[in-house]
């Protein structure tokens, strides 16, 4: 049963402790990282036999795979799809920025060119879980930041097969290619490069214990997203929220991963006596019961406030991926919020229409990483190249500031550099 809180009565360890951390798999990520740069496809074949129980004769989905997947793809979640690519669309349109020219001071021109990606890899898990969303979520941003090439990897079902609803929702967010390989070994030919896969300027997407090691491991030879841990959501609620409501929306991150957390920060005593007892009304008739109920009893909590302003400060300090504010006035107290990932405001806006439908992205930092990072945007697929322009005359007029900078820091070399412009005797 998860158990309640009140706030000041015990220790902030406790408050605002997380869940352990991943296992340490970092000896045989290294391994598989290692092989896959010495024997390219060879090892990847290899390792999908061995972990997806699968021998493939190519690692490429092809054209005929494509169709059959659309063709057993149900057309409303084709449609569905449609809608959400949409709203993801239109969201992450508006953060598509150009660059800028500064030319204000005569003889000097100075600016920025923003600048696409030449290749993005996109890591999305299988098994018996597909997460088209992870597709639609990853996918659009990069295409309309411009990545010149953008790409799947995941890995195949035991019939060779990726999941079908995988590659609908990678024809519908204009990805270019699927390659059937999955884990440490898919992360380490995107980086590297092998006979198929093309080396990635940077690679996103969620993943286990391996491919978040795999990525930390290859970080500086390829660019990535985040690490990603457990799914979290915390949820201020007052007095007048339905525990029904709020119990489902805790539920909905728990059931993710055992080593999910959920937690519910109130004022009122009732509502978290009513939504404890609910959880477990909840939890009897929830398919994934056994992952919901670990992370509940474990990484749950139901935190007691004196006031919504000390929720907010609680929620500050945990800086959560997902905060609902389910409050009649929630914008009142959006100003307030410093640290999340994401915020769902009012009583109809749960966790899950953000994983979907809403627009905004759903690739959020986690950790309390919500403190210094930010949820996956267009930015995360662009770079930016900075420009330098200044005449004669314009240098001439800094050059000896230049040269006294420089001699400060002791680089006689860069005063030079400057001072030698000046047709002075350097």
């Amino acid at each position: 049963m998860i158990r309640i809180y009140r706030y000041g009565e015990i220790s902030d360890e406790e408050i605002f402790k997380r869940s352990e951390a991943l296992p340490d798999v970092s000896g045989t990520v290294a391994a598989i990282i290692a092989d896959v740069r010495a024997r390219g496809d060879a090892a990847l074949f290899d390792y999908t036999e061995r972990f997806d129980h699968v021998r493939l004769t190519a690692l490429e989905v092809s054209a005929e795979e494509f169709a059959e997947a659309l063709n057993k793809t149900d057309p409303r979640m084709l449609e569905v799809l449609k809608k959400a690519a949409a709203s993801i669309r239109a969201f992450h349109q508006e953060q598509k920025r150009s660059g800028f020219i500064l030319n204000e001071k005569k003889g000097v021109v100075i600016g920025q060119k923003v600048l696409p990606m030449a290749r993005v890899g996109l890591y999305v898990p299988g098994g018996t879980a597909a997460y088209p969303s992870t597709v639609l979520m990853d996918a659009i941003p990069a295409k309309i930041a411009g990545v010149k090439e953008l790409v799947i990897v995941t890995p195949p079902g035991r019939d060779g097969k990726v999941n079908p609803v995988i590659l609908a929702a990678a024809k519908t967010a204009g990805v270019d290619k699927v390659y059937k390989v999955g884990g440490a070994q898919a992360v380490a030919a995107l980086a590297y490069g092998t006979e198929t896969i093309g080396q990635a300027d940077k690679i996103v997407g969620p993943g286990n214990a391996f491919v978040a090691e795999a990525k930390h491991q290859i970080f500086g030879q390829a660019g990535i997203d985040m690490i990603a841990g457990p799914s979290e959501i915390l949820v201020i609620a007052d007095g007048k929220s339905d525990p029904v409501q709020v119990a489902a929306d805790l539920l909905s991150q728990a059931e993710h991963d055992k080593n999910a957390s959920a937690v519910l920060v109130t004022e009122s005593e009732e509502l978290a006596k009513k939504v404890q007892a609910e959880i477990e009304r909840q939890l009897a008739v929830l398919p994934r019961e056994e992952i919901a109920r670990v992370s509940v009893e474990n990484n749950g909590k139901i935190i007691l406030t004196k006031d919504v302003e000390e929720a907010v400060a609680i929620a500050n300090r945990i800086a959560p991926e997902h905060l609902e504010l389910v409050l009649d006035q929630p914008f009142d107290y959006l100003d307030m919020v410093e640290n999340a990932g994401s915020v769902f405001l009012g009583r109809n806006c749960p966790e899950a229409l953000g994983d979907y439908m809403a627009g905004p992205n759903h690739t959020l930092p986690t950790g309390g990483t919500a403190r210094f990072s930010s949820p996956l945007s267009v930015d995360d697929f662009v770079k930016k190249i900075q420009y330098t322009y200044f005449s004669q005359e314009a240098f001439r007029g800094l050059a000896r500031d230049v040269a006294y900078f420089a001699e400060q820091e002791g680089l006689s070399g860069h005063a030079r550099s400057a001072l030698s412009r000046l047709e002075e005797d350097v």
